[in-house]
């Protein structure tokens, strides 16, 4: 299991004191001062609260509508570039769409099925593939069309208790991706049960950053982007988690959020495969425990062999002090074209 009422952690950005309110009322507390910039938006985009981001800049969807029951229209704009997810060999990050798509379960999950905020999203399991022609870049906005169905909805007590979504995303009318999720819901008292001495990020004490793997190892140009640090054993890191980092951690959680997790996986792909340039283009994940920050976690890949097309699979997983946090396969595309 991994929450998702954020993707996010310790950097507070907001375009108005309304923001420090909303995350309140998320059953967010604001550990420490925070420092209140505009942010720009050159197009409309959904309130913040409902996508559980402090940051309005992070905010990648622009509205949704009800088609039919249990069924819905998610709309998304994709900046031209991102700090983070950035644009590589002319293709967006794959994983910004997996950032779109989580940005959907709250909103969904508090807009149309009446989710009080403060109520904790728990990701059970995320699985996608999608169409790596279709991440080409141009240097403009990309708007994309989310199709989503819920295929389960159990409600509990009159309250919607478990959400699994699937999605059909849509790039200039051509499908770009496909993926399905599923996710509980946990009211705020479970979750304080559920949680312990764990569950207030205030008082959580963060272990030591580790020292990160060489940036172009895993896919990055940045150290402060790397999430995982090497140890002594083949294909097996440390896992970085840096409170401070301003778009994994969005606002204080109190364990690593599942945004992280799925980079941690993408890095150790691109570092077994040893090739560049090299593309995520799937993944199947089931999340089975939250991942702690004042533990040490550990990440191992290897490869499993290849899909149907002969793309590169492997298996990734982390533990924590020897139980398993999640497992994934992943899908690789080594070889992607250049777009000019």
């Amino acid at each position: 299991m991994q929450l998702i009422t954020s993707s996010s952690g310790s950097r507070c950005v907001s375009r108005t004191d309304r923001a420090v309110a909303d995350l309140a009322c998320m059953g967010v507390a604001l550990s420490k001062s925070c420092t209140l910039v505009p942010a720009v938006q050159t197009s409309p985009r959904v309130a913040q609260q409902s996508v559980h981001k402090l940051n309005a800049a992070e905010v990648l969807l622009t509205g949704w509508r009800r088609t039919a029951d249990d069924r819905f229209v998610v709309t998304a704009r994709w900046p031209p570039d991102h700090d983070f997810y950035a644009v590589r060999e002319h293709r967006h990050d794959p994983l910004l769409l997996s950032e779109t798509i989580r940005q959907t379960f709250p909103l969904l999950a508090h807009e149309a099925y009446g989710v009080p905020f403060g109520h904790h999203l728990v990701w059970d399991s995320y699985a996608w593939c999608l169409n790596p022609e279709l991440l080409h870049a141009d240097g403009s906005a990309v708007d994309l069309e989310l199709r989503v169905v819920a295929r389960d909805v159990v409600r509990r007590r009159g309250s919607v208790a478990v959400l699994a979504l699937a999605y059909d995303v849509v790039r200039d009318g051509i499908p770009l991706a496909t993926a399905t999720s599923r996710f509980t819901i946990q009211v705020p008292a479970v979750y304080r049960r559920l949680r312990g001495d764990h569950g207030d990020p205030a008082t959580i004490q963060p272990i030591r950053v580790p020292t990160a793997a060489r940036a172009q190892s895993v896919g990055r140009q940045d150290a402060g982007d790397v999430v995982l640090a090497p140890t002594d054993v083949p294909q097996r890191w440390q896992l970085r988690v840096d409170t401070d980092h301003s778009v994994l951690f969005d606002h204080p959680v109190d364990h690593a959020p599942g945004m992280l997790l799925l980079e941690a996986v993408r890095q150790a792909a691109h570092a077994v495969s040893g090739r560049a340039p090299v593309s995520v283009i799937a993944m199947d994940v089931r999340f089975h425990r939250y991942a702690e920050l004042d533990t040490p976690s550990w990440v191992e890949a290897r490869r499993t062999g290849s899909d149907a097309a002969h793309r590169p699979r492997l298996a990734v997983t982390c533990s924590q002090e020897g139980s398993e946090l999640f497992s994934c396969t992943v899908t690789l595309d080594e070889e992607p074209q250049k777009h000019e």
